[in-house]
Formats: C-alpha cells, sequence, structure tokens
C-alpha cells in the first residue's frame, strides 16, 4: 500500500499536477489538505477517471480536505468532539485492502498564528481533540495513518533556521510537546522511522527565493499506529514537485506499507 499526503493550495490551482501525480506515482490512497473548494467544486470526474474514488469535505476559498482511494472507503467528515468546528479540516476513512481494513486520516492541522490570538488557542484545542481522538483510534487494534499538513515543526533538524522560527506557533515549545503527545500515545512518525538525516523538508515559501536557498520546513506528517509500523518499507519525499510547474509551496511525503 502506497499512502501519500499533500497539501495542494487549492484543487483548482494545482489539478495538472496532481493528476499527473496520480498517473506517475499512483498512490493506493493520497490525503489531501487545502482543497479550498466546496464538495460540489472539486474537480471529481477528473479524477475519477483516473481510477480513484473520491470523498471531499470542503469549505469555500479556504481549509479543505479530500481523500483520493483506489478502492471504495467510507468516510467521517470533521473531527470527532469537534464537529462544531465551521473549518473544514479533517476526514478519515476506512479504506478496503487485500489485508483487511486500513483506517486514514486526512488532517490540515490550524496554523495557528500569530500566536498571542485565539488563532493559537483554536490550534492548541485543535490539537487536544486530535489527541483524544487518536488515542481511541489506537483501541481499535487496527493499522491507522493519520496523515497531512499538521502545521507543526517537530524538531530544529526540521527547519533551515530554528532561531528565525522560534516565536512561530508551528515550532512553540507548546505545539511541540503537543505534538509529542501524540508520538507518546504510540504512533510512530513515518519519516524519523526510516531516517535521522536533517535539512529534509515538505514545504518551501514563494517568497524570497526560499525553495532555491533550499530554506524549508518539514511541517506535513504522516503518523503510524503500531499495526501500520510494522508494515513500513519506505518514506519518500517527492521534493522534485516544487520545482515543477504551477507548484504548491508544499509537496508529497508518502510511505509504503506491505
Amino acid at each position: 500500500m502506497r499512502i501519500a499526503t499533500w497539501n495542494v493550495n487549492s484543487i483548482r490551482q494545482r489539478l495538472e499536477p496532481l493528476t499527473a501525480y496520480l498517473r506517475e506515482v499512483a498512490p493506493d490512497v493520497l490525503c489531501l489538505q487545502e482543497i479550498k473548494c466546496e464538495d460540489k467544486a472539486f474537480p471529481r470526474a477528473e479524477i475519477e477517471d483516473l481510477g480513484y474514488n473520491v470523498e471531499t469535505h470542503g469549505q469555500k476559498t479556504f481549509n479543505g480536505v479530500a481523500i483520493l482511494s483506489k478502492t471504495p472507503i467510507e468516510v467521517v467528515r470533521g473531527l470527532p468532539k469537534f464537529e462544531h468546528d465551521p473549518q473544514a479540516r479533517y476526514i478519515e476513512a476506512v479504506v478496503s485492502t487485500d489485508h483487511g481494513a486500513l483506517r486514514v486520516a486526512s488532517i490540515y492541522l490550524p496554523n495557528g498564528n500569530p500566536p498571542d490570538t485565539e488563532k493559537y488557542t483554536y490550534k492548541l484545542a485543535f490539537m487536544d481533540c486530535l489527541i483524544a481522538h487518536a488515542a481511541s483510534l489506537l483501541a481499535l487494534e487496527e493499522p491507522v495513518v493519520l496523515a497531512g499538513d499538521y502545521n507543526v515543526i517537530p524538531a530544529a533538524g526540521d527547519v533551515h533556521d530554528p532561531k528565525a522560527w522560534a516565536g512561530d506557533a508551528l515550532f512553540l515549545p507548546q505545539t511541540r510537546a503537543k505534538f509529542q503527545e501524540l508520538l507518546n500515545l504510540g504512533y510512530t512518525e513515518a519519516l524519523r522511522a526510516s531516517t535521522d538525516a536533517t535539512g529534509l523538508y515538505t514545504f518551501w515559501d514563494y517568497q524570497a527565493g526560499a525553495w532555491q536557498k533550499n530554506n524549508g520546513i518539514r511541517i506535513d506528517h504522516l503518523l503510524l499506529s503500531p499495526q501500520a509500523a510494522d508494515r513500513l518499507q519506505s518514506v519518500t519525499i517527492d521534493k522534485e514537485l516544487r520545482a515543477g510547474p504551477k507548484p504548491s509551496d508544499h509537496v508529497p511525503i508518502r510511505c509504503e506499507l506491505e
């Protein structure tokens, strides 16, 4: 099983590179974030023509998440116990496989900036609910992949200039501590299970030549339950898409499960 996650930063702007990715990399499941459209405006036909089932949790202009799967899926829209959230940031699916069910979530965690405003309070509240829900999923004792744009830089080795990000909501100690709480439940961060290398990024800003200078950050993550971690074969960051036509400021990251 090849499972990928990608913040596309507007599905309508990124449809061409997305369909090319589906044809060339052919993930079994692709989790999308920041689709930036309502469900009815999602380009479903173009993606279904490539053999994918499409489920979305959209929102006009902002946010929005989706799951594309080669096999039929059943979904839950919205983070449980955070259902009244007006922002579309979470969709969860049970994916049918030859080896049983696989549960996958596409997550677009709040940015939280500026950190001295209610935006950061909202980010922490969302993280608390995510931690509680992630704990409940472990009780199911099934393979789970919590994929998405977490807007969390886990460690200094995941950012080109830690000092420049010291006061940012993505890198504050409280943010990183909440992310560690998720891992402490029993989840494995797929990339760090495969390498300790630094300088591996998934996001480069459009400004100030960040891509050309490799001034990036790693904020897109795949968290695996023990049953999924046991099957982990490899992890790949598809960095080359950032240099392609009409690039998102994020690139996909994917894992292979046996």
